[in-house]
């Protein structure tokens, strides 16, 4: 009999996701599944909750919210034999989209009970993980404005995009260096990519892969007000690479230094997060993690 918890977010997304117990189990038999229900009424909480799913022998635990919820369940699971499913009821979605899960509750579903398991490279910053991406500067202020919408829409990013660039200022005292090999000082932007997708079905590193053992480094340098709007615009259409300063890069291992200020700005699977850090070392962890996922998905990855 297999034993699957779901760890859901009533938050994510619309916010109004109660998965119910006697919903779920209309699709898992109670003659073949032992099935846990468990409800995050607060940032962090899924992680606590995943924490009790492995102590009780949950052998699938499903994260059910958007990135920010599969990043706090699929943390707790990284080098167990633990399997992660996922129903993407979050905004963007993005990790979800990377591996063809699709957002209707009852595919999601299916693709759980047939059980195909794809395992996929996990970053890490510092000692925390991301699954999809991580990023300094211009991004992780856009992500702490959107997070201050009650709507988190597609309209509402791009309304916390806006924000950013008035609010951006320059002279912040960063530096980059990429396998000792590169050296970039003060960026606009780090981004810092595990998957091909960052939600909304906008992307930064369309040619990342989560099974590759590499990381997607794009870098902007700090640019002109006008150069900003027009890296926005192209952002949206995929023609960043058309702006000449744009550097991209793969690695497996990226180091920042930051030399003033109490904190850096960061964002972590579109989560806001403060870095206190003065020295951030971001990594590749290979074949670390065990998803549900459609059977054909290695092909595509």
């Amino acid at each position: 009999m297999r034993n699957i918890h779901f760890i859901i977010n009533p938050k994510a997304g619309s916010g109004n996701n109660f998965l119910e117990k006697e919903f779920l189990r209309s699709y898992f038999k109670e003659t073949e599944y032992l099935l846990s229900v468990k409800y995050s009424k607060y940032k962090k909480q899924a992680i606590s909750l995943t924490k009790d799913s492995i102590k009780e022998g949950a052998q699938t635990i499903v994260a059910c919210g958007g990135d920010g919820t599969i990043n706090e369940v699929a943390s707790c699971l990284v080098g167990t034999n633990i399997m992660l499913g996922i129903i993407p009821i979050g905004s963007g979605n993005g990790l979800a989209s990377n591996l063809m899960i699709p957002s209707i509750i009852e595919k999601a579903i299916e693709i759980i009970k047939k059980n195909d398991i794809v395992t996929i490279d996990v970053g890490k910053v510092n000692e925390s993980y991301f699954f999809s991406n991580t990023g300094m500067g211009f991004d992780a202020n856009v992500i702490k404005n959107y997070e201050a919408l009650k709507k988190r829409t597609l309209i509402g990013y791009l309304k916390a995009s806006l924000r950013s660039f008035n609010e951006f200022k320059k002279g912040r005292e960063v530096r980059i260096s990429i396998d000792e090999d590169h050296t970039i000082y003060n960026p606009f932007l780090v981004f810092v990519s595990n998957s091909n997708e960052l939600g909304f079905n906008i992307s930064l590193t369309p040619k990342a892969s989560l099974m590759d053992g590499q990381l997607d480094v794009l870098i902007v340098p700090e640019l002109s007000k006008l150069k900003m709007l027009l890296f926005g615009a192209l952002m949206l259409v995929r023609k960043y690479h058309w702006l000449k300063e744009i550097k991209t890069y793969q690695t497996k291992t990226l180091q920042i230094y930051r030399n003033d200020g109490l904190f850096l700005d960061s964002q972590i699977d579109g989560e806001f997060h403060k870095m206190e850090d003065k020295h951030i070392n971001i990594s590749i962890l290979e074949k670390s993690l065990d998803i549900l996922a459609p059977k054909n998905i290695e092909l595509r990855l």
